[in-house]
Protein backbone atom coordinates (compact mmCIF):
# COMPACT_ATOMS: atom_id res chain seq x y z
CA UNK A 1 0.00 0.00 0.00
CA UNK A 2 1.30 3.52 -0.88
CA UNK A 3 0.86 5.86 1.39
CA UNK A 4 1.49 10.12 1.20
CA UNK A 5 2.58 11.66 5.56
CA UNK A 6 2.52 15.42 5.28
CA UNK A 7 4.35 16.85 8.19
CA UNK A 8 5.51 20.62 9.49
CA UNK A 9 2.18 22.75 9.44
CA UNK A 10 1.51 24.73 12.44
CA UNK A 11 0.50 27.83 13.77
CA UNK A 12 2.76 31.13 12.80
CA UNK A 13 2.27 34.67 12.61
CA UNK A 14 2.82 36.57 9.25
CA UNK A 15 6.19 37.20 8.21
CA UNK A 16 7.60 34.27 9.24
CA UNK A 17 8.05 30.87 7.75
CA UNK A 18 7.19 27.10 7.83
CA UNK A 19 8.74 24.28 6.25
CA UNK A 20 6.28 21.23 4.82
CA UNK A 21 7.77 17.64 4.51
CA UNK A 22 5.67 14.93 2.90
CA UNK A 23 7.26 11.33 2.23
CA UNK A 24 6.13 8.43 -0.04
CA UNK A 25 6.34 4.71 1.41
CA UNK A 26 5.42 1.96 -0.06
CA UNK A 27 6.36 -0.65 -2.94
CA UNK A 28 6.89 2.22 -5.08
CA UNK A 29 8.51 2.22 -8.67
CA UNK A 30 9.35 5.64 -9.65
CA UNK A 31 7.61 9.02 -8.85
CA UNK A 32 6.83 11.63 -11.56
CA UNK A 33 5.78 14.61 -10.28
CA UNK A 34 5.38 15.64 -7.19
CA UNK A 35 3.63 19.07 -5.58
CA UNK A 36 1.64 20.90 -3.06
CA UNK A 37 -1.80 21.69 -3.11
CA UNK A 38 -4.03 24.24 -0.80
CA UNK A 39 -7.77 24.13 0.04
CA UNK A 40 -9.04 27.08 2.26
CA UNK A 41 -12.29 27.33 3.62
CA UNK A 42 -15.01 27.95 1.68
CA UNK A 43 -12.45 27.58 -1.66
CA UNK A 44 -11.10 25.22 -4.05
CA UNK A 45 -8.03 23.19 -3.95
CA UNK A 46 -5.48 24.92 -5.28
CA UNK A 47 -2.14 24.15 -6.99
CA UNK A 48 0.73 25.83 -5.19
CA UNK A 49 3.69 24.21 -6.64
CA UNK A 50 4.74 21.52 -8.22
CA UNK A 51 8.44 19.84 -9.06
CA UNK A 52 9.16 16.79 -11.95
CA UNK A 53 11.36 14.12 -11.08
CA UNK A 54 14.36 16.16 -13.04
CA UNK A 55 13.65 19.19 -10.76
CA UNK A 56 11.77 21.91 -12.75
CA UNK A 57 9.26 23.51 -10.65
CA UNK A 58 6.27 25.57 -11.38
CA UNK A 59 4.54 28.24 -9.00
CA UNK A 60 1.28 29.94 -8.42
CA UNK A 61 1.75 33.49 -9.08
CA UNK A 62 0.53 33.88 -5.32
CA UNK A 63 3.87 32.26 -3.81
CA UNK A 64 6.38 33.06 -6.20
CA UNK A 65 9.45 34.40 -4.83
CA UNK A 66 7.91 33.66 -1.22
CA UNK A 67 7.93 29.53 -1.06
CA UNK A 68 10.42 27.11 -2.94
CA UNK A 69 9.51 23.64 -3.59
CA UNK A 70 12.66 20.87 -3.23
CA UNK A 71 12.83 17.06 -3.12
CA UNK A 72 14.99 13.99 -2.31
CA UNK A 73 14.53 11.12 -4.79
CA UNK A 74 16.35 8.78 -2.82
CA UNK A 75 14.14 9.83 0.24
CA UNK A 76 10.81 9.74 -1.99
CA UNK A 77 10.35 13.14 0.14
CA UNK A 78 9.30 16.47 -1.42
CA UNK A 79 9.46 19.80 0.95
CA UNK A 80 7.97 23.00 0.60
CA UNK A 81 9.63 25.71 2.16
CA UNK A 82 7.17 28.82 3.40
CA UNK A 83 8.53 32.15 3.78
CA UNK A 84 7.01 35.63 4.41
CA UNK A 85 4.00 34.11 4.97
CA UNK A 86 0.47 35.97 5.02
CA UNK A 87 -2.97 35.36 6.51
CA UNK A 88 -4.03 34.59 2.80
CA UNK A 89 -1.81 31.39 2.97
CA UNK A 90 -3.82 29.99 5.83
CA UNK A 91 -5.07 26.54 4.49
CA UNK A 92 -5.30 22.93 4.94
CA UNK A 93 -2.04 22.14 2.31
CA UNK A 94 -2.26 18.71 0.57
CA UNK A 95 1.00 16.18 -1.00
CA UNK A 96 0.47 14.65 -3.79
CA UNK A 97 2.67 12.67 -6.13
CA UNK A 98 1.84 10.79 -9.46
CA UNK A 99 3.86 7.50 -8.91
CA UNK A 100 3.97 4.22 -10.72
CA UNK A 101 2.96 1.11 -8.17
CA UNK A 102 3.12 -2.52 -8.49
CA UNK A 103 -0.55 -2.23 -6.84
CA UNK A 104 -2.04 0.54 -8.11
CA UNK A 105 -0.01 1.20 -11.56
CA UNK A 106 0.08 4.46 -12.61
CA UNK A 107 -1.91 7.50 -11.21
CA UNK A 108 -2.04 10.38 -8.50
CA UNK A 109 -1.91 9.74 -5.02
CA UNK A 110 -2.48 12.32 -2.07
CA UNK A 111 -1.83 12.59 1.64
CA UNK A 112 -4.47 13.38 4.72
CA UNK A 113 -3.24 16.93 4.57
CA UNK A 114 -2.04 19.49 7.14
CA UNK A 115 -2.89 22.79 8.76
CA UNK A 116 -0.80 26.21 7.83
CA UNK A 117 -2.64 28.86 9.94
CA UNK A 118 -0.94 32.33 9.66
CA UNK A 119 -2.30 34.33 12.00
CA UNK A 120 -2.22 38.44 11.31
Amino acid sequence: QVQLVESGGGLVQAGGSLRLSCAASGIIFSINAMGWYRQAPGKQRELVASITSGGSTNYADSVKGRFTISRDNAKNTVYLQMNSLKPEDTAVYYCNADLLSPHYGLGPHWGQGTQVTVSS
